[in-house]
């Protein structure tokens, strides 16, 4: 990864200085773990596609995961401090200044995926995809959901499940479309948008229970922010040992259909994959 945290590195250089690009940048260099772009460039590799064509596409969903994060730790939204182990945006540089930049890194977003080299219907295909499922067909329905959620005293593990379906499944499973697209693999799209679909809500139940049982330092932000926000979560609604063992099944669920998929090796994604069931932030 280190090639593409360089590439990434420079994709705002061509902007004009400013507190904004400023702020842009320090969120999106801050030390994230890049599992969006890692998910498509293993999945061009599991194809035995080169995955330096999936540069462009991978730094613009990292772009629009990031913007995200400003967004959700405003004090309107979350009212986070911290976040990947550094003061979040709007702390750094102001409240105002956080939103244009997440703003900024939204819209740059589709001008880096443009620089797909690939063909005029695939580059389509995906700019579609990253419109529609950071959207308010996608992610943002999530998070309104979510919203709603909060104020909700009846929701329920489906409740929860639809809520993340869109909020964090969407964004999750881009990756892995964006890859099969620039592999010319369109035949493939439905198995992984279930693929997707499940290792975001497996990706969700582990951050809910990582947030009551981690530390700030593993975890880079503040924890027991659900509880403190008073929103359900799988915790809550099944207690800590049937969420892991909950996130286990659907993750499982998800390699079976992996197997499914006529890959080149599926090496790449089976390492990613169980880094993911694992992880510890």
């Amino acid at each position: 990864m280190n090639d593409f945290e360089q590439y990434l590195s420079h994709c705002l250089d061509e902007l004009p200085a400013s507190i904004v690009r400023d702020a842009m940048q320090y969120s999106l260099m801050a030390k994230g773990k890049r599992i969006r772009p890692l998910l498509l460039l293993k999945t061009l590799q599991a194809y035995g596609v080169d995955e330096h064509i999936g540069y462009p596409a991978a730094a613009a969903i990292e772009m629009i995961n990031t913007y995200s994060l400003i967004h959700d730790d405003l004090p309107a939204m979350d009212n986070d401090t911290l976040r990947r182990g550094m003061p979040t945006c709007h702390v750094k540089f102001g409240e105002d200044v956080a939103i244009l930049a997440g703003d900024g890194l939204l819209t740059q977003a589709f001008l880096q995926a443009a620089k797909t080299d690939c063909d005029s219907d695939t580059l389509v295909s995906i700019l579609r995809l990253l419109s529609d499922y950071s959207g308010a067909n996608g992610m943002i329905l999530g998070q309104i959901k979510d919203l709603e959620g909060e104020a909700d005293p009846n929701a329920d593990v489906e409740t929860l499940k639809d809520i993340h379906f869109y909020k964090t499944g969407r964004l999750l499973t881009l990756p892995f479309l964006c890859a099969a697209l620039l592999a010319g693999r369109k035949a493939d799209l439905d198995a992984w948008n279930k693929i997707g679909a499940d290792i975001g809500l497996s990706f969700q139940i582990q951050d809910d229970v990582l947030d009551v049982t981690s530390t700030v330092e593993e975890l880079g932000k503040n924890i027991n922010s659900d509880a403190e926000n008073g929103k359900t979560t799988y915790v809550t609604l099944l207690g800590i040992h049937q969420a892991q063992q909950d996130a286990k099944t659907i993750y499982e669920r998800a390699l079976q259909c992996l197997s499914d998929i006529p890959l080149k090796t599926a090496q790449p994604l089976l390492e990613i994959f169980e880094q993911l069931m694992n992880r510890k932030h």
